[in-house]
């Protein structure tokens, strides 16, 4: 406990002492939590405005900030006051600052909301500071700030408090603020590249375009069960065949009720976009000049690093066969393969479990997973995947197996998806069925068809290049951010145990 605080007669409780400040302060000053307050100027722009004064020099000119009290010397006559945008120092001599503002010193804790306004000068040592004339309490803060120099530690307390974690951390602060900027850039690229942003549901009664466990909901009104999207494609899609654009794309979030992981959120943004007449050759030039621009906004160069390596965003990239990789990596050749036993009994051969009623694609895939994926770091497209797993893509021709479809992986992690859309209108029912008969097997038993989708197909839909995009896989590469819980601002977590 401070000489000041025992002679106000405070707690010795740091929680409670700001309680009792508070009551104190609303004696004084009445309200300690004004609705607004006018500052000239941002901590950020002060610095720029003045960046040209001499050291021991005073500007004559007054300026009013705000922000939080971060750090206090001597007695509160030295405080640093942070802003969204960067820290100014605030001086206020037990001397000559008005009898106002000296009274209200015993009173500002680290963490509290202040505004302050003064004279600019330059200090011998350097520091730009605003001599105080007048101080506001704008928010008594009544926690303590956790330790400056500390930060936050645990890291659970950094995702279960973020407002915490970005207080005291500056890198959780850029990263988010890197966050802001590469969605901005992705969106700003898609329209310089002619694309229109829709919104699509996220409510849809019938739950499609991926494969995924849906998280399911009701609404009381239609009587009526309904599903938070997992997708947004077959709206998209509808779009397409409406006429409305061209060129289509929605940023927005997905939800499957699926596992946490490192790189799993069970919300998550995706970009997905829709070309027409266009194919996935196409789409891939379009990934390529996307990944170097948003890599330039956030680096000014298309070369960064994740971790201990160090990552190229410039295009081409390279385009690797799925059964090639798979046979690079294993010795077995799947086009020479005919049927699913006889990819299974390859993939037994070779030390793998599979299940036991796996198709040949689903066999392809998985070997594809375990042996191939993690060895590919640069950016590049994996191209023609199997047929069985990719019900929307059009088929390679002379190859029915195989489809128009490529994945874009980096670091060993899948960041983007494209087909060449599938769009006869009478395949794309036969596919879907098979897909709900599958889903059914698999005990997903309310999968149903969407007819309202292929009715839209059935009234025809240009050729088209899709492709989705993992924005948070996508901004943990370029933020190097190991985990996608870094770079989601309220990531899911457990409920913490009373």
């Amino acid at each position: 406990m401070t000489d000041k605080t025992q002679a106000a007669g405070l707690s010795s409780d740091a929680t409670e002492v700001r309680s009792q400040k508070l009551d104190l302060l609303r004696q004084q000053i009445g309200d300690v939590y004004p609705a607004h307050f006018h500052r000239t100027l941002t901590n950020a722009e002060l610095a720029e405005k003045y960046a040209g004064l001499e050291p021991d020099t005073e500007s004559g000119e007054t300026v009013t900030v705000a922000g939080r009290v971060f750090s206090s010397r001597n007695s509160g006559m030295f405080m640093d006051l942070h802003d969204a945008s960067g820290k100014i120092q605030i001086f206020s001599h037990k001397d000559t600052a008005p009898e106002e503002a000296r009274a209200l010193l015993p009173m500002i804790d680290l963490g509290d909301i202040i505004g302050v306004t003064g004279e600019v000068r330059r200090t011998k040592r350097g520091e730009l500071t605003v001599n105080a004339k007048e101080i506001t309490m704008l928010c008594k803060s009544l926690l303590p700030m956790p330790e400056k120099y500390h930060g936050l530690a645990d890291i659970e307390t950094r995702y279960r408090k973020r407002y915490l974690d970005i207080m005291v951390n500056e890198e959780s602060k850029l990263r988010f603020q890197q966050r802001s900027r590469i969605v901005s850039s992705l969106r700003r690229f898609l329209e310089d590249e002619g694309f229109m942003e829709v919104e699509t549901p996220m409510l849809q009664p019938i739950y499609g375009g991926a494969t995924a466990e849906p998280f399911k909901t009701h609404h009381n009104t239609l009587k009526l069960d309904m599903y938070l999207r997992i997708a947004p494609e077959l709206y998209l899609k509808r779009i397409l065949v409406s006429g409305l654009t061209d060129k289509v794309f929605e940023i927005n979030r997905n939800f499957r009720n699926e596992g946490v992981s490192t790189r799993h959120n069970p919300e998550f943004t995706m970009m997905e976009c829709y070309w027409a007449y266009a194919d996935y050759e196409d789409v891939m030039g379009l990934v390529e000049r996307m990944f170097e621009t948003l890599a330039l906004a956030v680096h000014g160069k298309t070369e960064f690093e994740f971790g201990d390596k160090q990552l190229s965003f410039k295009g081409p990239f390279p385009r690797v066969s799925m059964p090639a990789a798979v046979k690079d990596a294993t010795g077995i050749d799947f086009l020479a393969l005919k049927s699913d036993e006889e990819a299974r009994q390859a993939a037994r051969d070779a030390g793998v479990e599979i299940e036991k009623d796996a198709t040949w694609g689903e066999v392809l895939a998985f070997l594809f997973e375990e042996k191939v994926e993690a060895t590919l770091i640069q950016p590049a497209h994996v191209i023609h995947f199997p047929k069985d797993i990719s019900p929307f893509a059009k088929e390679v021709p002379g190859e029915p197996r195989l489809v128009e479809r490529f994945e874009t992986y980096c670091n060993g992690w899948e960041i983007g998806n494209a087909f060449s859309e599938l769009n006869d209108p009478v395949e794309q029912r036969a596919r879907m069925v098979e897909q709900m008969e599958q889903a059914h097997a698999r005990g997903e038993k309310e999968k149903t068809l969407d007819e309202d989708f292929l009715d839209a197909m059935d009234q025809g839909m240009p050729p088209a290049g899709g492709l989705g995009i993992g924005v948070d896989r996508l901004i943990m590469l370029l933020t190097n951010s190991p985990s996608i819980r870094d770079i989601i601002l309220f990531p899911a977590r457990r409920q913490k145990a009373d």
